[in-house]
């Protein structure tokens, strides 16, 4: 999204204008979730991806049509327009790309799915703000008003019969009801209740900005629906909620050689990596340049000051295997609501660590909590497989998976939007 939103920028001071592609909607098995972001500027530069490739070009040349453009040479590896078109008025819209017999490989997904992806002309104002709250890792949601559907009808029906033996026909249901608010229009709420953007009824901002609250406390991105001043249980306006929420954190304990393989593979995957030890010879930064801090401390006195500010999407590893440091570690890490524990070791370094957690007073049921020995079992030996035996086991988990090959499971291969 940084880069997208810095490409962003860098064209307008080029004075090339752009429209912004984003995934809003999916269906069925789709190679990007909701949120990715493409933008393209009137010169045929691409900056992002909303499929991975399956339709990028389709979603690139319906931009270019919006902006105008109908026709692009390339030069040196370039593309660029022959002429540069008139100033068009880009309206935000929704286009559905999906799989299609004929046009599967052309502007379809050749995995079979859908996706809904809103165009719209980049809006300098949302973006800065957006650009400066991602740089500033502030908890914050985008809610998007992804689409319409009038049902003036049924409620133009119900008012007549609050009115009092008011025909249908005799009611307005714009002058009762309201406009329905366009497609495209955008509110970030963030943490602290703050508000950017502009949703045209202000019962609905209201609701959106309430359910964005409680969206961002679930960390979860999901579609809800409403009437057009806010009402439930009604299918007027779609709004897609996107959390952004700081990067998770990875809290691995033991400057080992399995450390700098695992940091180096979650910070790959997004996360915040800490590497953690309580010998200074070994915990140093030139050892693990790829962490983000190291820190030289005992696991327990590191979790004594750090350990209320793990959350579910945070993971925590416990690489040494030994006593000294695992025991500790792992009592302390028990006390925290990170969502993730492991430790590494045999199979009875595993029982031997477990009988002295015991011994130590830990109850048992709590010992469920830590994955030991760590990971999946995919035959690592390497310190690089077993930085994937790792972070598979933490996404499998996250995602309430069990780590089996695809080919010997039934059913859709992602979750859909909200589950």
């Amino acid at each position: 999204m940084l880069d997208v939103l810095e490409d962003l920028f860098r064209w307008e001071k080029q004075g090339k204008r752009a429209v912004v592609a984003r995934v809003v909607g999916t269906q069925g098995s789709s190679p990007r979730d909701a949120g990715a972001t493409m933008a393209v500027n009137e010169v045929g530069e691409v900056s992002g991806s909303v499929s991975g490739g399956c339709v990028e070009g389709a979603v690139v040349a319906e931009a270019l049509a919006l902006m105008g453009v109908t026709e692009l040479v390339t030069e040196g590896g370039a593309s660029m327009s022959l002429e540069r078109p008139a100033v068009v008025d880009v309206c935000p819209t929704v286009r559905i790309f999906g799989y299609s017999d004929d046009e599967a490989f052309a502007v379809g997904l050749t995995c079979g799915g859908t996706l809904k992806i809103l165009i719209e002309p980049e809006n300098k104002a949302i973006y800065q703000v957006l650009y400066d709250l991602v740089r500033s890792e502030t908890p914050f949601v985008r809610a998007t008003v992804v689409s319409t559907r009038d049902s003036a009808a049924g409620l133009v029906s119900e008012a007549s019969l609050s009115l009092g033996d008011v025909s249908p026909e005799g009611v307005n249901a714009y002058e009762v009801f309201g406009a329905l608010p366009a497609v495209g229009e955008t509110l970030l709420v963030t943490v602290s209740g703050s508000i950017h953007g502009e949703i045209s009824s202000a019962e609905l901002s209201s609701v959106i900005q309430r359910d964005a609250l409680g969206t961002l406390s679930s960390s979860s991105t999901m579609v809800r629906h409403y009437g057009r001043n806010g009402q439930a249980k009604l299918d007027e306006v779609e709004v897609l909620y996107e959390v952004f929420a700081p990067a998770p954190k990875m809290v691995i304990f033991g400057a080992v050689d399995f450390t700098a393989a695992l940091a180096r593979l979650a910070k790959m995957l997004g996360y915040r990596v800490t590497v953690c030890d309580a010998r200074p010879l070994f915990a140093t930064k030139q050892r693990f340049p790829m962490a983000d801090e190291v820190v030289v401390d005992w696991p327990d006195r590191y979790l004594s000051r750090v350990g209320v500010e793990l959350g579910v999407r945070d993971a925590l590893c416990v690489l040494t295997h030994d006593p000294k440091f695992d025991l500790p570690a792992i009592t302390a890490a028990l006390m925290t609501p990170v969502g993730y524990i492991g430790a590494m070791g045999s199979r009875r370094t595993n029982e031997e660590r477990n009988k002295r957690l015991i011994d130590a007073g830990v109850e048992r049921d709590a010992l469920d909590r830590v994955m030991g020995p760590i990971g999946l079992d995919i035959g690592a030996r390497t310190p690089e497989e077993t930085a994937v035996s790792i972070m598979a086991e933490i996404v499998s988990l996250r995602a309430s998976k069990r780590g089996l090959s695809l080919r010997d499971v039934a059913g859709p291969i992602h979750a859909r939007l909200g589950e």
